[in-house]
C-alpha cells in the first residue's frame, strides 16, 4: 500500500463526515423518486462530490411518478356463527393501481410459483396474501415483484404483502418498474398477516381500497469524475432515493454515504483510470436512474461497475459478483487477503439493483451489500418500513465499508481488462439460478433473450 493510500485510510477512522452527511440526508424526509425530497438529496450529493473536486453535474431524466394517497384493508367472516368485521393498518405499494376491490382472501404462503400453482383456480377473482419471506427450503429468495406477477397471472384482483419481520411494520416496495401495476397492492405487518392467514382459512372476504396517482415527472442523477482522463473508466453507483414512508437510512442512505466517503478517500489516492461517481435516482421505483446513466455512457469503455447498495448496514461486507470469476477473485484478494476483513460472496446474478442495466450489457459488476448478523431473518430487516431510521446505523460500519469500497475501486482501476459476460451466458446463469420464470412474471426478462 502506498503512502497516500495509507494516509487517507488513517484519516478515515476519525472522519465525522459520514455521520454528518447521513444526518443531513435523513433529515430531508421523503426522498421518493420524482418528488421534491429526492431532488434535494441530489443537491446534497452534488455538494459532497464538489468538495472532493469531482466536478459534478446533475442530469435529469423522465420517469413515471407515483404519488401515495390512502389505503384500507377490511375483512368479513364468521366465527361460530357470529359475524367478524375488522379493519387493519395497511399501506399501498408503489405503482399500485388505484381501486376498490372485494373478493375472497386467499393465503398463497410465501408466494412462490409452486405455492400459487397449488392454489389453482381458487385465486381467480380473489385477493392474494403472500409473506415477504422465502425460507431456504423454498430455494432462492423470491422478489416481491415476482410474487405479485405470479398472483396477477393466476387471476388475483389484489395483492397483500405481509411482513415477516415483527414490530407492527407494514412493508413497502414497488410492484412494477416505471409503470402502474395491473391491480391494487398493499403491505401489512407480521401481526396483521397472522390474523389474515387465520381469516383466510375461515373463508373470509376482504376489501382492498387504494387511492394513488401517477404522472410524468423528472428525476435526477448526480455524476462526477475523479482520476485521469482515460478512455476506460470504472463506474461507482449508489442510489440516493428512498421510499416515502421512512428516512431511508439503511436503504440506501448508508450506501450513498459510503460512496461519498469513498470519494473523499479516492481523491487522495493514485487512480490508474477515470472513476465515474454517480448518485442515481429512482432505484426503488425500477432502476430508472441507473438505466439513464447506462444509456448516457459508452459501455464498451466501462471496465466494471461497482454498485453500493446495502453496504454499511451491518458489520461485515457481502459481495455479489454476478457469476464473474475475475470479480470474485479480485474482491476476495482485496478484502480478505490484503485488508484482512471478512467477506461473504454471492455468485449468481440478480436483476433487482442498479448494476442490472450494466450487467445486462456484459459489463463486469460488483454489488457491495452487508452480511446480516448470524441468526438474523432473511430479507430487508428494517428496510422498506417506517423503522428504516438513522438510529439503526453504526457509523463505524459505514466508514469501514467506504474504505473497502475505495480499495476495491482503485484496484479495479489498475486491473487488466476483465472478461465481458455474453448475454447468452448471463441468461443461462439466471436460468440455472431459477430466475427466468419470476423475471417473466415481473416483466423483466429481456425480449431479445427469447
Amino acid at each position: 500500500m502506498d503512502d497516500d493510500t495509507a494516509a487517507a485510510l488513517g484519516r478515515a477512522w476519525r472522519d465525522d463526515t459520514p455521520w454528518q452527511f447521513l444526518t443531513r440526508l435523513t433529515e430531508l424526509g421523503d426522498r421518493m423518486g420524482g418528488h421534491t425530497g429526492e431532488r434535494r438529496a441530489a443537491d446534497l450529493v452534488a455538494e459532497a462530490f464538489e468538495t472532493v473536486g469531482a466536478d459534478p453535474a446533475i442530469e435529469s431524466f423522465e420517469m413515471t411518478r407515483w404519488t401515495r394517497g390512502d389505503a384500507e384493508l377490511a375483512i368479513r367472516t364468521e366465527r361460530d356463527g357470529d359475524p367478524v368485521e375488522r379493519s387493519f393498518e395497511t399501506i399501498a405499494l408503489p405503482y399500485s393501481a388505484a381501486g376498490d376491490v372485494t373478493g375472497p382472501l386467499v393465503d398463497v404462503g410465501y408466494g412462490t410459483p409452486d405455492e400459487i400453482d397449488d392454489v389453482g383456480e381458487e385465486l381467480a377473482g380473489g385477493i392474494a396474501l403472500a409473506s415477504t419471506d422465502t425460507p431456504p427450503e423454498k430455494g432462492r429468495f423470491v422478489h416481491r415483484m415476482e410474487k405479485f406477477g405470479h398472483a396477477a397471472a393466476a387471476g388475483a384482483q389484489a395483492f397483500v404483502f405481509a411482513n415477516h419481520v415483527p414490530g407492527q411494520l407494514p412493508p413497502t416496495g414497488s410492484l412494477r418498474f416505471d409503470a402502474q401495476a395491473a391491480m391494487p397492492g398493499v403491505g401489512v405487518s407480521t401481526e396483521t398477516g397472522d390474523w389474515l392467514r387465520e381469516y383466510a382459512a375461515m373463508g373470509a372476504e376482504a376489501t382492498v381500497r387504494v387511492s394513488a396517482e401517477t404522472d410524468r415527472a423528472e428525476s435526477h442523477n448526480v455524476v462526477g469524475t475523479l482520476g485521469p482522463d482515460t478512455d476506460e473508466e470504472v463506474v461507482v453507483v449508489a442510489h440516493l432515493d428512498a421510499h416515502d414512508i421512512a428516512e431511508g437510512a439503511t436503504d440506501n442512505g448508508c450506501g450513498i454515504t459510503a460512496v461519498v466517503t469513498a470519494a473523499r478517500l479516492m481523491a487522495d489516492m493514485e487512480l490508474d483510470c477515470r472513476v465515474r461517481l454517480a448518485g442515481v435516482g429512482c432505484e426503488e421505483l425500477g432502476l430508472m436512474g441507473a438505466e439513464a446513466l447506462a444509456d448516457s455512457l459508452d459501455l464498451d469503455r466501462v471496465k466494471a461497475v461497482v454498485n453500493v447498495d446495502g453496504a454499511g448496514r451491518a458489520r461485515n461486507l457481502r459481495a455479489y459478483v454476478h457469476g464473474h470469476d475475475g470479480i470474485r477473485a479480485l474482491a476476495r484478494r482485496v478484502v480478505e487477503e490484503e485488508a484482512g476483513q471478512p467477506l461473504a460472496v454471492t455468485d449468481e446474478p440478480h436483476p433487482y439493483s442498479d448494476h442490472w442495466p450494466f450487467v445486462r450489457s456484459g459489463v463486469p459488476a460488483l454489488q457491495l451489500h452487508s452480511q446480516p448478523p448470524e441468526g438474523a431473518e432473511r430479507g430487508r430487516g428494517w428496510g422498506h418500513t417506517h423503522a428504516d431510521t438513522r438510529d439503526k446505523v453504526e457509523v463505524r460500519d459505514v466508514r469501514e465499508h467506504a474504505m473497502l469500497t475505495a480499495l476495491l475501486v482503485t484496484d479495479l482501476a489498475a486491473s487488466d481488462p476483465l472478461e465481458r459476460i455474453a448475454p447468452e451466458t448471463l441468461a443461462d446463469q439466471l436460468r440455472d439460478a431459477d430466475f427466468e420464470r419470476g423475471m417473466r412474471a415481473a416483466e423483466l426478462w429481456p425480449a431479445d433473450w427469447d
